[in-house]
């Protein structure tokens, strides 16, 4: 990555020493006021942090979102005295507000940074996760913004026993990004004890170059090397990320904790702050802003949406497409008319049909190979930098990375995740392959939005709604290919559902989602020959669920319902259901639920949606039982 670089600051090292002093002083009263937090974690890395925000760090901090500016990440969230105490140091928050307000409630300084902060990217705390997130974020700087931004993240050193972070490492080489600079906090000690590899740095080393990074390392409390470390860091010889490793002293600068355990996450009682604040030379109140990024960010490549408008893809009533081809159709349709939409997707894009979007636009697409974890780390750094961004994969597999998940609806990240291959509908390749938690554990995710069409159209016209939904969003796509049921042009709101079947008559209502609703329509039809009406409804938004048509339902027909879901019991569509009809007042309720409650094995999906009891059979059976008892 080429560009023009504004010269390092003027600011001399002798006030970056004492900056340092400052961190490490108002990281211990910000901490001691509030009663918790973590000092010692922040005093190891006062001096790196020191240097790289006064010489070295390229950021407007009046302006956080310039598209220039560099991107700073705490994996080590714990730090967060320390990230605070900088924010402090280049005059965007108070000493009232740090020492005040830290960790209190309502305050935006909270234990764990998060991006209710306009400085901070993503949130962070859950450990292994910065890391991985910065190599999305400096894909976009490479590959999609092409502008000279870095990306500098702070590691702890017991974060490197993650396989997150060598996931991370990985496909940062991988891709040669050499606008990618890890930072690892060497201080030895981790919350319980001595770390994995305490100081032996030489097989730190030996494993971040096996993963193809430049390593660097640096005694991680002289600021003479640390800032020559930094400029070579940045200097853009190497086509591959840096990963530098400093050797430091946790609780560095006073001699009663240094270096010793039981104090990580600790923080000092006040006669033991007063006694660190005055062996680190007092408080200070240095006003310190580095460079701002040299270049004008306005004329660099930019890349928004929307540019043209797209026709979603059409199909005929009647046609069998699978939901996951329609996945990919609709994708690659409405790639030309958004250019700031990217997919990503797990080694496999020609079973989710990603792969359409990436023989269309290529340069938009980017493989992350079997790492589920930086597959959704990855779509996090691209959101950070206002792409769109759909990370496919069998939706399974999603549950490697549901901390991630967690953690980016805690980022405000505005992310879309299609996984397909669910439940025991895809047959012969059983069970380790079969998605039959994934609507629960969706759900459950802070202001998410989970979707499950049942047929082509409604999913083209979902996947032209996840762009514009914000949060996290979900979608379940089907691996068999069954009917089309909707004409093109169709409306899909988010939070709606579709009534296929109806009558004033109707005795029982059937709610099915995805490869079910075929099933209750079949149901329903054959009931119909033996004279029972029964309500059918396609339940394609299971969050947020259409209760009002639920509660109509209910009212019409008795509150009978039949649920039936390709899903084990908990958490899924029947949860769904009960929970809105239960919350809206009560009402005579009988609900059969039928979904997925023995361990499966292979075979046909139709032998298997038989076992499991959610077939077209067993829904019309469910019906005759449920009538039967209630007469």
């Amino acid at each position: 990555m080429t560009g023009p670089r504004q010269p390092l600051t003027t600011i001399d090292l002798s006030t970056v020493r004492e900056l340092a002093q400052q961190l490490r002083v108002d990281s211990i009263r910000s901490s001691t006021s509030a009663g918790s937090g973590h000092p010692t974690s922040s005093m190891s890395a006062a001096d790196i942090l020191a240097v790289l925000v006064a010489r070295h760090l390229r950021y407007d901090w009046d302006e956080p979102g310039a598209r220039g500016n560099d991107h700073l990440i705490f994996s080590k969230g714990h730090a967060s005295p320390l990230l605070y105490s900088i924010f402090k140091a280049v005059g965007v928050v108070s000493d009232e507000e740090l020492v005040g307000e830290y960790r209190r409630f309502g305050s935006r300084l909270q234990g764990h940074p998060t991006p209710v902060l306009p400085w901070v990217d993503v949130a962070t705390g859950s450990l292994g996760q910065g890391l991985p997130d910065g190599v999305g974020v400096a894909l976009a700087g490479k590959y999609l913004d092409r502008l000279p931004y870095r990306v500098w993240v702070l590691c702890g050193d017991s974060e490197m026993a993650e396989g997150s972070i060598w996931e991370a490492l990985d496909k940062a080489a991988y891709y040669e990004l050499r606008n990618l600079t890890a930072i690892v906090d060497v201080n030895r000690l981790g919350q319980r004890g001595p770390t994995e590899l305490e100081w032996d740095i030489d097989t730190y080393v030996r494993r971040a170059e096996a993963f193809g990074a430049r390593v660097l390392t640096v005694d991680g409390h002289d600021v003479d090397a640390i800032d020559s470390v930094l400029t070579q860091a940045a200097d853009g010889a190497a086509r591959r990320p840096t990963v530098i490793f400093a050797r430091t002293i946790k609780g560095r600068g006073f001699s009663e904790v240094e270096d010793r355990e039981g104090w990580h996450g600790r923080p000092f009682p006040k006669d033991m702050a007063e006694r660190a604040i005055a062996e680190l030379g007092g408080e200070r109140n240095l006003l310190v802003r580095g460079p701002v990024p040299g270049i004008d960010a306005d004329t660099a490549t930019a890349v928004d949406g929307p540019a043209t408008s797209a026709t979603l893809p059409s199909y005929s009533v009647g046609d069998r497409v699978a939901t996951r081809q329609a996945y990919g159709d609709a994708l690659a349709a409405l790639g030309g008319q958004y250019p700031n939409l990217v997919a990503l997707d797990g080694e496999v894009s020609n079973s989710t049909h990603a792969d359409q979007f990436a023989k269309a636009y290529p340069d938009r697409y980017f493989e992350m190979f079997i790492a589920e974890q930086q597959l959704v780390a990855a779509a996090v750094g691209l959101s950070v930098r206002h792409y769109i961004p759909f990370a496919s994969t069998f939706a399974a597999f999603f549950t490697r990375a549901y901390d991630f998940i967690r953690m980016a609806a805690i980022s405000q990240a505005d992310l879309r995740l299609v996984g397909s291959h669910c439940g025991v509908e895809i047959g012969a390749d059983g069970p380790s392959q079969m998605a039959l938690e994934d609507l629960a554990m969706m759900r459950a995710v802070q202001g998410s939005t989970v979707l499950y069409p049942s047929d082509a159209t409604s999913t083209a016209a979902l996947v032209d709604a996840m762009v514009g939904t914000p949060g996290i969003s979900f979608m379940r796509t089907t691996r068999g290919a069954y009917p089309v049921l909707y004409e093109t042009g169709e409306r899909f709101p988010v939070g709606g559902s579709k009534i296929l079947r109806s009558d004033p008559s109707d005795a029982v209502t059937l709610v099915g989602a995805g490869v079910t609703v075929h099933g209750c329509l079949a149901a329903a039809h054959r009931l119909a020959e033996r004279g029972v009406r029964a309500r059918v409804i396609d339940l394609y938004s299971v969050k947020p669920v259409d209760t009002a048509t639920l509660i109509a339902a209910a009212d019409a027909t008795g509150g009978r319902f039949v649920v039936a879901e390709d899903h084990h019991p908990e958490g899924g569509v029947g949860s769904a259901v009960t929970d809105a009809l239960l919350a809206h007042g009560p009402r005579s309720l009988t609900i059969v639920h039928l979904s997925v409650r023995e361990l499966p094995g292979s075979g046909t999906p139709e032998e298997l949606l038989n076992a499991a009891g959610i077939d077209a059979e067993h829904i019309e059976a469910a019906v005759h039982n449920l009538l039967t008892e209630s007469r």
